[in-house]
């Protein structure tokens, strides 16, 4: 490469997660690693803005480059992931640059099916695509706070020299699902689409003991996959698989809008 990469890395766990720590160290093979996480967990924020408050930044760590290894500045932030990466993106406008990458994760979980429409981990991979950077989210098939990476480290890498390589089209973010799995049981890697799904029976209905009624979210996955659906990406991830999506920024169906323009006879 020509010239010393710069890499914005985020996530929804918080920037005290182990994922994003083992995420940043890896990526500083590659370049320069900025670090902008949330000051606490925000799973769930999909590409919510905070706009009603400050947004408080502090940073927490800097260190210099060094032989093969790249520099690495980390900040935590009172917001939501998107927040995190626009205002990365922002730091990096200040110089008058972009970042050449953007990675959301390791989250801990996983964001295979319905997940990648609630998660903040591809909230922030999507807004990095808006501004045109190629931008993955990786995730690990867990929510242990301490599991083990090796596996995810191992395929990650090969994800992250395929986007270096080849980039990915404009418009898109890669959605890589990683199975929980020692690395040498880990099958390959496969394409996939979004498997179909959603959370049902999703709230506890609970009584304080001062008798005011409250919910908790829970809820049970029903799974809309025929079994063993062999493009469905939550079911190559438990089949000890690893998955990509490509994921479009532009949500049109433009079949369905042909058909609907016609039907409903409207003017063309």
């Amino acid at each position: 490469m020509d010239k010393t990469l710069e890499i914005l890395v985020t996530n929804d766990d918080g920037y005290q997660a182990r994922g994003i720590h083992v995420l940043a160290d890896m990526l500083r093979d590659y370049g320069n690693v900025t670090v902008v996480a949330p000051q606490e967990p925000q799973s769930g924020k999909s590409v919510s803005l905070t706009l009603d408050k400050p947004i408080m930044i502090d940073i927490l760590a800097k260190e210099k480059a060094e032989a093969g290894r790249g520099s690495l500045r980390v900040y935590k932030l009172g917001g939501t992931p998107a927040d995190c990466a626009k205002l990365g993106i922002n730091l990096y406008l200040h110089e008058g640059r972009l970042p050449d990458l953007l990675v959301s994760g390791i989250n801990h979980g996983s964001n295979a099916s319905a997940a990648a429409i609630y998660s903040g981990t591809l909230g922030a991979a999507e807004e990095g695509t808006l501004y045109d950077i190629p931008s993955v989210g990786l995730s690990i098939n867990t929510h242990a706070p301490d599991p083990d990476f090796e596996g995810t480290v191992f395929y990650g890498r090969k994800v992250i020299e395929w986007v270096l390589a080849d980039g990915i089209k404009r418009g898109i973010y890669l959605n890589v699902n990683i199975p929980d799995i020692p690395k040498d049981q880990i099958r390959g890697i496969r394409m996939a689409r979004q498997g179909a799904g959603r959370w049902v029976r999703e709230f506890d209905h609970r009584i304080t003991l001062r008798g005011r009624h409250y919910f908790w979210m829970v809820g049970d996955f029903e799974d809309e996959e025929p079994l063993g659906a062999p493009d469905a990406d939550h079911h190559l991830v438990d089949s000890g698989y690893v998955s990509i999506v490509p994921h479009k920024v532009d949500t049109t169906d433009y079949e369905e809008l042909e058909r609907l323009r016609d039907n409903w006879k409207l003017d063309k």
